[in-house]
């Protein structure tokens, strides 16, 4: 089959194979040409196939030896359509890992499921014994509550009045404004119970009841709170509502787990390109903007950069990890520096369609987008019959 990108709206409905496997080549490359770090070595990353969760795998087992055991949701190919790209990213991760010498197994499935918590409970029992850290990274705009049966649809809008601003269609270049309606009360609920911290803790206790939490693990999970221009549909609005209920998470396991060197964190990360801020109004814009000028000073860095900063200097650094008053991980300190912040409002004020580029790396975030689904890698010859077919390993034959 030759593969072309199809896009719909926010979302690419093919991937590559070949351009997954060398994107995630290219993640393991940047953090094998790092210095080492002395990090975790029995990993859970729960949320493992893309962005975030997948730098995290790649991170902790190439830079710190790490065996990993991940959990994702994602789709084989089947008739003509391609496998999801999450899909082929972990069927190259594993590949890699293991000619590393290194264990890795993955779950396929409902992460929020009873089922499949037990599933991974008796992988780390045959495999592990136990598991020192423990990294959630779930981004899914439904979940289907494990006791009770409902179900959950998260929404991305403001809180109590509506917001409006500046967005761009990524695709056509369209600078136009945006006016989205405020969330009702049953929404802002429904996305708690999609992106809050429940589950997370679901996750934590079902490993410690079961004995497979090492006395110093850490868990950590992943936030946002980006800038001013953005609360009202971020921080302030339902996600930021969800975040606040994650991170009051964190604090409750936190005092829970520190009683036996355990701990649990939250990290604010850096915006980047990714399925889910694809979604989100105001934010490509936005990271538009942010990129170029973070490329020009020299700050720009993508997910795996942020996660491999995050091992080595932050959460593996031989001493409690440095956080803000709210006790967070700050891997979004660069972004969020003054300087960078007044050149974004500066040119979010003026931006509009006649110097769009001008102002903007808008060329770099469609880039970027593509890239996520193994699209405009260089080296990949995108004429060529490949086979979409790939087989992820079952986890019993991890070794």
């Amino acid at each position: 089959m030759v593969i072309k990108p199809k896009i719909r709206g926010f979302i690419c409905t093919t991937a590559h194979p070949v351009g997954c496997a060398k994107h995630v080549e290219e993640q393991v490359e940047y953090v094998k040409s790092q210095p080492k770090f002395e990090g975790p070595k029995k990993v859970l990353v729960i949320g493992s196939s893309t962005g975030y969760g997948l730098a995290s795998r790649i991170a902790a087992a190439f830079g710190g030896g790490a065996d990993t055991i991940g959990v994702c949701f994602e789709k084989p190919a089947s008739d003509n359509r391609t496998a999801t790209a999450g899909w082929y990213n972990t069927v190259a991760f594993e590949e890699m890992a293991r000619d590393a010498g290194l264990f890795a197994a993955t779950v396929n499935g409902d992460a929020f499921s009873d089922a499949i918590k037990a599933e991974v409970i008796d992988l780390i029992k045959e495999h592990f014994g136990q598991v020192d850290l423990v990294v959630y990274s779930l981004a899914s705009p439904r979940r289907t509550h494990p006791k009770t049966g409902e179900s959950f649809s998260s929404v991305i809008k403001p809180v109590g009045q509506a917001f409006t601003s500046k967005t761009v269609d990524v695709h056509s270049g369209k600078v136009s404004e945006v006016t989205i309606e405020p969330a009702t009360e049953d929404e802002v609920k429904n996305t708690i119970a999609v992106m809050g911290g429940e589950d997370w803790e679901m996750w934590i206790n079902a490993l410690d009841e079961a004995g497979l939490l090492a006395d110093n693990a850490t868990t950590v999970a992943y936030s946002y709170i980006g800038p001013e221009l953005t609360y009202a549909i971020y921080r302030e609005g339902t996600i930021g509502r969800a975040k606040d209920d994650l991170e009051a998470t964190a604090k409750r396991m936190n005092a829970k787990l520190s009683g036996r060197g355990g701990r649990a964190l939250v990290s604010v990360n850096k915006a980047v390109v990714t399925q889910s801020s694809s979604a989100i109004p105001v934010v490509p814009l936005y990271i538009s903007i942010l990129f170029k000028l973070m490329k020009e000073q020299g700050l720009h860095e993508g997910c795996i950069e942020q996660m491999y900063r995050m091992y080595k200097d932050r959460l593996y650094v031989g001493a409690p990890a440095p956080t803000d008053d709210a006790g967070r991980v700050r891997l979004d300190d660069w972004e969020m520096r003054p300087e960078i912040q007044a050149a974004v409002m500066k040119a979010w004020s003026e931006i509009d369609a006649e110097n769009l580029m001008q102002l903007s790396d808008l060329e770099g975030y469609r880039a970027d987008f593509l890239r996520l689904f193994g699209f405009g890698i260089e080296g990949v010859d995108y004429e060529a019959d490949v086979n979409p077919d790939l087989q992820l390993q079952a986890p019993g034959s991890a070794k």
